[in-house]
């Protein structure tokens, strides 16, 4: 029996062609839930957020046992099971060819990959031919709605592609209604409106074909006060000089122009655009590969092996592994391989250290948040599953042409989610094993021959030099067994030391028989050079060097070695200069702020290995605890300088070690640019100690201090990740304290991300932890509970909490706390008509604010100012208090903060007339608070492009912004303004003379306004 699963309309099963019943609609989305995993496993926690969202019941988690029991019974008929996984998710064992949209997705890369028009012509029909209607029609939870989100961009983006087929095939005749049609459901999509303009032209109806231009080009000043993409111009210059190129036979290449990009996404050289789906960011060109290597010498046969697979015309993305013995040079081959090859990747070249073979190898997860961020994904709206990434990621790939290296990589699972599908695409991937269960073409690299070695050794040392002494120099080569790693440590070494005869080296090399186990080649191995090296060192350096190697993450700055050591800034550095000198410590970068520096991974298992034998366990937890506490302290400081936070609660009495005060100024004079170097690794040592479990309350402490960094940053991906395991560990341990401060600052989080019910549930946990304590560990818990009830429209029990945050803040001294609850009390005055009183407290907060220094506070209070003089008519005064908090903000970094005042300064002007200037600053607001995924933010920006239409009498823009503004609030939950944008949607629907549309929305409003 053939089962066919259909999730691309409704929710459907059909057996050998027959519908099945699968039981009522939640049970049909358990299955669908499934579905978009096929032959995966999904948690049982993901099932229940996917199936209920933001409604689920105390039960939750029985009735779906329920609903897999009785959906086990229903496909047992044809042997399809739900099995339970190790772990405790569920994976439904099908086929993803059999699910319609798995198969909508092979189908699309088959058409893209096609060797004729012909075959894409019907391979993308039959890819839309599956399609039904929406994706999960009728189902409303966040998850489906991401998901059907993220389908829809993708059914566009056949359609867009089988256009252009059937353009290039010349059905131009046959496609006027259906472009048409497209081009009014998407007015502001440049791509679809340049098919159709090519299409009328090519159907001799030229002046239609300019009208349209006219009119985009007078929408996308309107809407977006933009001019039309450098693809469409093009289209339209060319048919006014009535180029012959629009008319080329059926036969030839199409034109670059049968592609114009959207405004908000330029094309490439082909004139594509990467349609990823609604809301991405401009399509981006990323150049992650490390710098060229002045020093590579050799390798021409592999180079040119590689430059030939890599670069020859194909039939689908390839794949090159590059294999050999550690040390071998597969990193520098494949780096330079990438340059030489970067010209025939113009869309960019990816690259990634999968660390494979180290203590924390890469996790494909966030090697794939790291490049969609380089592709142009904001940091908000990169999926939060693993799934969602890859779909996104390979999406993205499809019509690029990019090089992607994944250096280092231990297995063929660590990679296989980072292998890109698009045809014109191409990645290399280095590794010590063989991976014979990957797919692709194999570079075995060998050890040097003893000529190319000693080409090495010369450049290293200069000509004249080992010329002088070529029996030793060959001598040498010969005793590294041509491994270059080995050749550039002798070599380095006697670079080092211009007096040393060569022969001192060759007779040390040929003494020497011991070895790194599991990086030997032949007799002669790294070990063996690298003992030379450690025992000229002092004792101190050699001390330092073990330290070192129990740094967490891959690159570090002088500060860490100087906590590792016990000592000051310029002792430490001193010691890294040693170090440097031998080539033990390389210099990664020079950041905005020090010297970064790393160990290869080879001098880093040695540096272990003389660690475990020299170095005291004792003294290695010793110098880790001073580590821990030069972070923390560090962090928080820079925290405290940006005083962005509320929460009041210092972290440095957790800090067991801590730099001078000199020298904590001197890194923290620019914090956000100290924060933007070290974030990486500070997260590391979080996670170090949360491994080491001794003394939890002090990696919670550095978890915390990150607070305010990760939010200016908007670094919400790390936050959440560093924070939620935190949380597990305090309250493991039962560390309350720790606990209630890390749950408070997730709250923080997840009302950003607009996850309303998450924050209240953290903001309570916070409070019932703290149940008892003074005022310090619960002023700023109790003003995020009521941030979040304001939002919610609760305004009673907002106001009980404000109150009582602004009393419990006054009390703890707490000048942060205090302010933002006061001024959440005007907020909610505001909200409801009193604007004098509202006024009153804003301005109080503006006071203190100032007073104390508190810029985020002056900022918040000026913006709120600017809304009460709005809500007056007092334009110019609202406009003027907007661009002083957008300009504070903006010199804090906090691009968030300040777009919440661009977006309402937009909205002013419009009020003021300034219709032009005043709608491009709120097309700006939107891609950024798209950018951020900050969804009411977005709704508000919706909402006021929606009041600018209607102000200049255009009711059909109005109302498609105000419908989006007012899905956006009731997605969330935010009722007050879900009334508000109602209001608006009635007005719009009033100019358009739907009467009955006007009165349901107004009924609607009046409805949620009622007490």
């Amino acid at each position: 029996m053939a089962t066919r699963f259909e999730i691309l309309g409704t929710i459907e099963v059909r057996r050998d062609g027959s519908p099945v019943d699968v039981g009522h609609a939640m049970q049909r989305r358990v299955l669908a839930a499934l579905l978009v995993d096929a032959d995966r496993p999904v948690s049982g926690d993901a099932l229940v957020d996917r199936v209920w969202g933001n409604t689920e019941t105390a039960n939750g988690r029985r009735t779906l046992y329920g609903y897999l029991s009785r959906l086990r019974h229903v496909l047992a008929a044809d042997g399809t099971a739900i099995t339970r996984e190790r772990g405790g998710g569920y994976r439904l064992a099908v086929e993803p060819s059999a699910v319609d949209a798995h198969r909508f997705r092979e189908l699309s890369a088959k058409a893209r990959q096609a060797s004729s028009d012909g075959q894409a012509e019907a391979l993308w029909r039959e890819a839309l031919a599956l399609w039904r209607g929406s994706a999960f029609t009728g189902v409303d939870t966040p998850w489906f709605n991401a998901q059907r989100h993220l389908l829809d961009g993708e059914r566009l983006a056949a359609q867009l592609e089988l256009a252009d087929v059937r353009l290039r095939l010349a059905q131009h005749d046959t496609m006027v209604s259906e472009l048409t049609a497209r081009a009014e459901a998407y007015p502001l999509d440049e791509r679809a409106i340049g098919q159709l303009i090519l299409a009328l032209y090519r159907c001799e109806r030229q002046a239609e074909a300019l009208e349209v231009y006219q009119r985009a080009r007078r929408r996308l000043a309107d809407e977006l006060g933009v001019d039309p993409g450098t693809a469409l111009r093009r289209l339209y210059e060319q048919i006014l000089t009535a180029d012959p190129q629009l008319t080329a036979p059926p036969s030839a290449a199409p034109p670059a122009t049968t592609k114009p990009a959207t405004a908000t996404k330029p094309a490439t050289k082909s004139g594509t655009v990467a349609n990823a789906g609604p809301h991405m960011a401009r399509q981006l060109a990323p150049r992650l590969l490390p710098a060229d290597l002045s020093l590579f010498v050799g390798r021409n046969a592999e180079t040119d092996e590689a430059r030939r697979l890599l670069g020859e015309e194909r039939l689908g993305p390839v794949t090159l592994l590059v294999t050999g013995p550690a040390g071998v040079g597969k990193t520098a081959f494949a780096v330079r391989t990438g340059h030489l090859l970067a010209s025939r990747f113009p869309d960019g070249q990816l690259h990634a250290d999968l660390r494979g073979f180290g203590d924390d190898p890469a996790e494909p997860f966030t090697v794939l948040g790291t490049f969609l961020r380089a592709l142009g994904i904001p940091g908000g709206t990169v999926p939060a599953e693993l799934t969602g990434r890859v779909h996104l990621y390979r999406t993205l790939l499809a019509g690029r042409q990019t090089l992607v290296v994944l250096d280092n990589a231990a297995s063929a699972h660590q990679v296989s989610d980072l292998l890109p599908s698009g045809v014109r695409c191409a990645t290399i991937v280095t590794s010590r094993t063989t991976m014979a269960e990957l797919n692709g073409r194999r570079l075995p690299l060998d050890v040097l021959d003893p000529t190319t070695g000693l080409d090495l050794l010369r450049e290293m040392l200069g000509r004249d030099r080992t010329d002088a002494d070529s029996g030793s120099a060959r001598s040498i080569v010969e005793t590294c067994g041509g491994l270059p790693l080995a050749v550039w440590v002798a070599g380095a070494r006697l670079a080092a030391r211009p007096h040393w005869p060569l022969a001192k080296m060759a007779r040390a090399l040929a003494d020497e028989q011991r070895k790194l186990d599991e990086l030997a080649v032949g007799h002669i191995a790294v070990r063996a050079s690298l003992q030379l090296t450690y025992q000229q060192m002092s004792a101190a350096t050699q001390h330092a060097l073990c330290l070192i190697t129990h740094l967490p993450g891959p690159s570090f700055a002088a500060w860490a070695l100087a906590a590792l050591l016990d000592t000051d800034l310029p002792e430490a550095e001193a010691v890294l200069d040693d170090l440097v000198e031998v080539h033990l410590v390389q210099t990664s970068s020079m950041n905005a702020t020090r010297i970064r520096y790393q160990l290869h991974d080879l001098v880093r298992l040695f540096a272990r290995e003389r660690a475990e034998k020299d170095t005291p366990e004792r003294e290695r937890t010793a110098a880790l605890t001073r580590l821990l506490g030069a972070s923390l302290h560090l962090a928080d400081l820079a925290a405290d300088t940006l005083s962005v936070d509320f929460q009041g609660i210092s972290q440095l009495d957790l800090a067991s070690w801590q730099p001078t005060p000199a020298e904590a100024d001197q890194l923290l004079a620019d914090p956000l640019a100290w924060f933007n170097d070290e974030r990486q690794f500070l997260i590391a040592v979080a996670e170090q100690a949360l491994d080491r479990r001794e003394g939890v309350a002090p990696a919670a402490g550095l978890a915390t201090a990150l607070t305010t960094l990760f939010q200016v940053g908007s670094h919400f991906d790390d936050w959440e990740r560093l924070q939620n395991r935190a949380l597990k560990a305090a309250l493991s341990s039962g560390d309350r304290h720790s606990a209630a401060k890390i749950h408070r600052c997730l709250g923080e989080l997840t009302t950003i991300l607009d996850r309303y019910p998450e924050a209240l549930d953290h903001f309570e946990q916070a409070l019932l932890l703290t149940e008892g304590e003074g005022p310090t560990y619960r002023a700023s818990a109790t003003a995020g509970l009521a941030y979040v009830h304001r939002l919610l429209g609760q305004y009673s029990s907002a106001v009980l909490h404000f109150e009582e945050a602004a009393e419990l803040a006054e009390s703890a001294g707490n000048v942060n706390c205090f302010v933002y609850a006061t001024n959440g009390l005007g907020v909610i005055d505001l909200e409801q008509g009193r604007v004098e009183a509202a006024i009153a407290r804003f301005t109080k907060c503006l006071r203190v604010s100032r007073a104390a220094g508190y810029r985020p506070g002056e900022a918040q209070a000026l913006r709120c100012l600017g809304q009460s003089h709005r809500a007056l008519g007092d334009h110019p005064a609202a406009a003027d208090a907007y661009r002083q908090a957008a300009e504070i903000s903006e010199d804090l970094g906090d691009r968030l903060s300040a777009t919440h005042a661009t977006c309402w300064l937009g909205d002013v002007l419009v009020r003021q007339g300034e219709h032009r200037e005043g709608r491009r600053l709120l097309a700006r607001t939107l891609w950024t608070y798209r950018e951020f995924g900050n969804l009411w933010g977005e709704a508000a920006t919706l909402y006021a492009l929606a009041e600018a239409q209607l102000a200049v009498g255009r009711p059909g823009p109005a109302r498609r912004r105000a419908e989006a503004a007012v899905r956006l609030w009731r997605q969330i939950g935010s009722s007050r303004w879900l009334a508000v944008g109602l209001d608006a949607l009635a007005e719009a629907h009033t100019l358009s003379g739907d009467h009955t549309a006007a009165a349901r929305s107004r009924e609607e409003a009046e409805e949620i306004r009622k007490p």
